[in-house]
């Protein structure tokens, strides 16, 4: 087959595969298998040895067995439930071949009397008679072979047989033919120089998937390549728009920064002047601010909105939830105070009245700073004239949906993405590609490193000691629990049960916040904590990212070992935010694992946490890393970045050389439609960036 007609082939939906109607259609899509290529990439993960032939007198109970036998005699019951049963035999005894939920004339066609037959599944033994149960294959002898062998085991789903499945990847293997290769000589001989159907046939023929077999790194490299390509597309769309560039003197700035009682980091100033240099030229700008816990995103973000309410812009900061909308707020109407710039803020809660004139203010360019939350952005809420737009903590956007943020304000508007959740370098390069990255580490002098300690649970009451004295200091407490309800099958504390337990050690001075609770009763409790009218809040993880508590210094972490090394972090970047050290409590029970050790040891070792995201994939496997899957990183099918790093080095460089070159990318679009990426490229469309 050639290129052209695999390429079209592969991207069909597999219900043109014989085998494939509704009901199998749906137990795949399950699978997230629709096209045909997806079954390319779901790869065997192992193999069921049927080549172990026996006769009826040497049969192993547990075992998957392939015999080949007579059929004698069949036993349809006419009591409904029961099981039909076929009796078979050979020269050497008999077994009872059980099938339930099945028809009588199904059974007569594929077991015909008197015939041999070759039958496949596990022995089992009951009533003193062996017998197989619903067997996996049943063929006629002819048919031997197609059974008598190693057959690869695909992860499958509830209803989608071995079998099933076989039929369906044996229609399309057959048809990987080797055509025209996209990558050149010299990136060939990086990942191996395999080609790309020899590298198919293998990985699905071999007995153990390999991460580091040449065969799987070339088709990792392509995944890999794939991704980058579409961020590499969409960062050129962004690009090529030009704008009018944003004119200001640092007047409005420098009356922001009279009203600091600190200085900037050298990193903050690094970046305030990166976010500048993109507001002052001609292409719009798409830039991700990165920092870790407690380094000052927001004040950078302020003063690139002050330059751009100078230079004759609106500017709109989103945030993810009220309270830190209402906190932002209150921070730029702080710092804005030397200045007679209009701050608003709109949120869900808004009332009516409010939200009118906010429209109209907006409309008539009164209004130079809205802050809020989605809010901002529903399609009755339009500026005279947005220049920047800063989304707080939205790591969730996927690569479309910041195809559409792009647009967002016409072509004006420059787009300031944050984000608290440290990522490794080569999910950044995966997930952000198309964007400017600041990564912005070096958290401000006045504020210290975050104490941390670990104690056994069975401390508790030295916990609470301990708690008590940093109340009486002024000090308030975060109270972790993994669980909202205690459970029967997990040993975890149950933040129910805790807020239960610290209410009689602090009567009316602990509140409760979970998933669970409604948003309302949330904000009410946070609200609460915040005006300081109680002084522990237990909760569960959902403190975990914004809120930002100044009198909040100590947290503790029941069951520590049960969390993420990062999820630990952004836990613990909850304290110590004002000019107080904050101290971080690891509770944890005993019979830890290693891999708890360790976390617990590099987190007491360290407040850095790119260093701590970069630690806690390799220990815990990319995917499984807290807030990555959450965050729009769409798990690869193949790529796995601790194994593979330098594909993703030698990919960056390819793309690097493909920006040069305008005219070669058209041979990636097989590539690209493989991996599912091509529908994304047309949206952008090669035409119109090339032509552009």
């Amino acid at each position: 087959m050639n290129q052209s007609k695999l390429s079209n082939f592969l991207i069909q939906n597999v219900s043109i595969l014989d085998g494939v109607g509704i009901k199998t259609k749906k137990l795949l899509k399950k699978k997230k298998i629709e096209k045909i290529c997806d079954l390319l990439w779901n790869l065997p993960q192992g193999f069921t040895d049927r080549s172990n032939v026996q006769e009826l007198d040497k049969l192993e109970i547990g075992k998957i067995t392939t015999i080949k036998v007579k059929v004698i005699k069949y036993n349809f019951p006419r009591v409904r439930n029961l099981p039909n049963k076929v009796i078979c035999e050979d020269q050497k005894g008999k077994i009872d071949i059980v099938f339930f939920n099945s028809r009588e004339g199904y059974i007569r066609k594929i077991l015909p009397l008197n015939k041999l037959v070759i039958i496949s599944g596990k022995i089992n033994f009951f009533k003193k008679k062996y017998q197989i149960t619903n067997p996996a294959y049943i063929v006629p002898i002819y048919k031997e072979e197609y059974v008598n062998k190693l057959i690869p085991k695909y992860s499958l789903t509830e209803g989608l047989t071995e079998k099933i499945y076989r039929k369906l990847i044996e229609q399309v293997l057959p048809k990987i033919t080797e055509f025209n290769e996209w990558h050149d000589n010299e990136t060939l001989k990086k990942i191996g120089n395999i080609g790309w159907a020899k590298s198919i046939l293998n990985v699905h023929s071999s007995r153990k998937i390999n991460l580091n077999s040449n065969f799987y790194r070339r088709l990792a490299y392509d995944e890999i390549l794939a991704n980058l390509l579409v961020l590499s597309q969409v960062r050129k769309r962004i690009r090529k728009f030009k704008k009018k560039n944003k004119n200001f003197d640092n007047k409005m700035s420098q009356k922001v920064r009279n009203s600091f009682n600190f200085t900037l980091t050298n990193g903050q100033e690094e970046i305030v002047n990166e976010i500048n240099k993109d507001l002052k030229s001609d292409y719009k700008m798409f830039r991700l601010l990165q920092g870790d816990v407690g380094c000052g995103k927001t004040i950078v973000s302020l003063l690139a909105a002050a330059n751009v309410i100078r230079s004759g812009y609106q500017v709109a900061l989103m945030a993810p939830t009220e309270i830190l909308a209402k906190q932002h707020f209150k921070l730029a109407k702080e710092i804005f105070r030397l200045t007679n710039i209009n701050i608003e803020i709109l949120t869900g809660k808004s009332d009516g009245k409010q939200k009118r004139n906010i429209k109209t203010n907006l409309l008539n360019g009164s209004i130079s700073l809205l802050i809020g939350t989605h809010a901002l952005f529903q399609k009755d809420i339009t500026f005279k004239n947005l220049g920047l737009a800063i989304i707080d903590e939205q790591h969730k956007f996927g690569v479309e949906q910041r195809i559409l943020l792009s647009d967002k304000g016409g072509r004006e508007c420059d787009i300031l993405l944050m984000s608290a959740t440290p990522i490794p370098r080569t999910l950044i390069l995966t997930a952000y590609g198309d964007m400017d990255i600041s990564r912005l580490i070096e958290k401000p002098k006045f504020r210290k490193d975050i104490l941390t300690l670990s104690k056994p649970e069975e401390k508790i009451t030295e916990i609470v000691t301990f708690i008590k004295n940093k109340i009486t200091q002024g000090n308030q407490i975060f109270w972790v629990c993994p669980l909202i309800e205690e459970s029967k099958k997990l040993d975890y504390s149950a933040a129910v049960k805790k807020y239960k337990f610290l209410l009689k050690e602090f009567p009316q001075n602990v509140g409760l916040i979970h998933g669970n609770l409604h948003k309302n009763e949330k904000n009410k409790v946070l609200n609460k904590f915040l005006k300081k009218e109680i002084n522990i809040l237990v909760s569960t993880t959902v403190i975990e990212v914004g809120i930002d508590f100044p009198n909040a210094n100590v947290i503790v972490i029941e069951n520590s070992n049960k969390f993420g090394l990062s999820q630990l972090h952004q836990l613990r970047g909850r304290v110590g935010r004002g000019m107080i050290q904050g101290t971080c409590i690891l509770l944890y029970k005993k019979n830890l694992s290693e891999n708890a050790k360790k976390r617990i040891k590099i987190l007491k070792s360290t407040n850095d946490g790119f260093y701590i995201a970069e630690e806690d994939m390799k220990l815990r496997g990319f995917g499984d890393v807290l807030g990555y899957k959450q965050s729009g990183i769409k798990d690869f099918k193949l790529a796995d970045p601790i194994h593979h790093e330098d594909l993703f080095k030698i990919a960056e460089k390819n793309i690097a050389d493909i920006e040069a070159n305008k005219n070669n990318i058209k041979k990636y679009d097989f590539l690209l439609k493989l991996f599912d990426k091509a529908d994304i490229v047309n949206e952008i469309s090669f035409s119109e960036i090339n032509q552009g």
